[in-house]
């Protein structure tokens, strides 16, 4: 357990916003580009896509957002009114990704990148199950989660001073537990190193509602 998580990662985020993504961040950043390209070959136009913690916008959600009708969600209101302004196709909603609520079946996919890592690990299960209420039959999650079990601290990320942020994950047998447990089928996960570590990437796919009949 990390004392007041949350906000230091908030307040994280509301300090560091520019310094994690600028303005002028490329669409082909990364690889935001080829993990949006797997929506892209499955989805129609115009299908409802959620962003869970969207950040500024920049690069996932604007790419998606060429195509898709995209909702997204980040607590930092910083993050947010970027976002508004760099993302004016897509909706936005400041709130606590464990807070937000949506009606059942609504979405084609949700989408999660570099977002779950830095929750309180305890909301980590409860929040697959909700995201799986959320899918429509058939639809997808991708989402970037743990590779190897870790939680810790940084008093200076990315070399902001007074930019704290903190992370907590699971390893990545229990995300994919945890996943099939919610109801969702884990079609493949890859590891997407970073530095000496990495996350790992899953794709999961809400069964038919007449599967198993």
């Amino acid at each position: 357990m990390i004392p007041d998580q949350k906000e230091i990662v908030r307040r994280g985020y509301d300090k560091l916003s520019y310094a994690y993504r600028s303005d002028e961040t490329p669409d082909d950043h990364a690889e935001y580009a080829k993990w949006v390209s797997i929506l892209s070959k499955r989805l129609p136009k115009g299908a409802l896509v959620l962003d869970l913690g969207c950040g500024c916008g920049l690069p996932g959600t604007k790419l998606m957002s060429a195509e898709f009708d995209v909702t997204g969600v980040d607590f930092s209101e910083v993050q947010i009114q970027r976002a508004r302004k760099l993302v004016s196709s897509a909706r936005f909603i400041c709130s606590d990704i464990s807070d937000v609520e949506f009606p059942s079946g609504h979405f084609a996919a949700v989408v999660s990148f570099y977002t779950i890592i830095h929750m309180p690990l305890g909301e980590h299960r409860g929040l697959f199950r909700r995201i799986a209420s959320w899918l429509r039959p058939r639809g997808y999650l991708l989402a970037i989660v743990g590779h190897n079990a870790w939680t810790g601290t940084a008093e200076s990320y990315l070399g902001v001073e007074g930019g704290k942020m903190c992370w907590s994950h699971a390893d990545e047998a229990t995300y994919l537990k945890w996943i099939s447990e919610s109801g969702l089928h884990v079609r493949w996960k890859c590891f997407i190193p970073e530095g000496e570590s990495g996350h790992t990437l899953v794709f999961a796919q809400k069964p038919p509602v007449d599967e198993g009949r």
